[in-house]
């Protein structure tokens, strides 16, 4: 297993900050339990925000609700520190903005990355990583955050997961070379997620979300009733506009309901 190159990664990110200071402070490690609970000890040890802790290989890695994320070798493992000035209330709203930001610098190496609703990212109907969002919160307001990110590059993957070396070759065209290529970028997108949420706000930053969607128009059952998904509201739950039998209703329903609550499932959107 080829080590991490930081300096490949540090020379990428100058690329894109050139000539100002790089927003970054480096840890890179080659196995750890959790990327994000190294990140909160060395915060605890004084350590600020734009502090990232990276692993090759994580050994308790965490998904969203306490769900094991598979970390083998050959992924991207990542935890940045952010200091959001949020409402406790509003926390899921960095999710949406690492999700969006992420996505969106993908998309300008052409590859047509997509959200499933709440945190996942998608390829061609695949799971392609997921983010974990933790806070710590104090008299209501978000003090410290942390934002986790595992993205399958070159590592085995489950049958509804897809990796992006895989899907480049299957492509005949490399996007990325490298492995801290693509960790330059993805640090590139948390960084601009969250700064179009602080300086924008949650409508633009929703906005933004909503129009890279795959859920938007699918239909979903809830308590035996079918609802279609109409959209997210600034605290990250799902809309949806509910049927109904009743002849003389004159406006068809709608729900919210919390991540965790419902699963949307993986459907194949196109075959390679």
């Amino acid at each position: 297993m080829v080590e991490f190159n930081q300096q490949l990664l540090v020379n990428s990110l100058k690329a894109e900050y050139k000539h100002q200071d790089l927003p970054f402070s480096l840890h890179i490690f080659n196995t750890l339990s959790s990327t994000n609970q190294t990140l909160w000890q060395l915060i605890d040890q004084g350590e600020k925000p734009g502090s990232v802790v990276i692993a090759t290989q994580q050994t308790a890695g965490r998904g969203q609700w306490g769900r094991e994320w598979q970390s083998d070798k050959g992924g991207l493992y990542l935890s940045m520190a952010i200091a959001p000035n949020l409402a406790a209330t509003s926390s899921y709203q960095l999710t949406l903005a690492s999700a969006w930001g992420i996505t969106a610098q993908l998309r300008k190496f052409r590859i047509p990355v997509g959200i499933k609703w709440p945190n996942d990212l998608v390829l061609d109907g695949r799971k392609l990583g997921g983010i974990l969002t933790e806070t710590k919160v104090n008299q209501g307001q978000i003090t410290q955050a942390i934002i986790g990110v595992g993205i399958n590059w070159a590592n085995q993957v489950p049958e509804t997961g897809i990796n992006l070396q895989l899907w480049q070759n299957s492509q005949n065209c490399q996007m990325f070379d490298h492995l801290e290529i693509l960790t330059s970028q993805v640090l590139i997108g948390i960084k601009s997620g969250i700064e179009c949420l602080q300086t924008e706000g949650i409508n633009i930053l929703l906005s933004h979300y909503l129009d890279v969607l795959t859920n938007m128009g699918d239909q979903v059952y809830v308590n035996n009733f079918l609802g279609k998904v109409v959209g997210v509201t600034q605290e990250g739950n799902l809309r949806l506009k509910m049927t109904t039998d009743d002849a003389k209703a004159t406006l068809t329903p709608e729900i919210s309901v919390q991540p965790g609550t419902i699963s949307l499932g993986y459907r194949q959107t196109s075959v390679s």
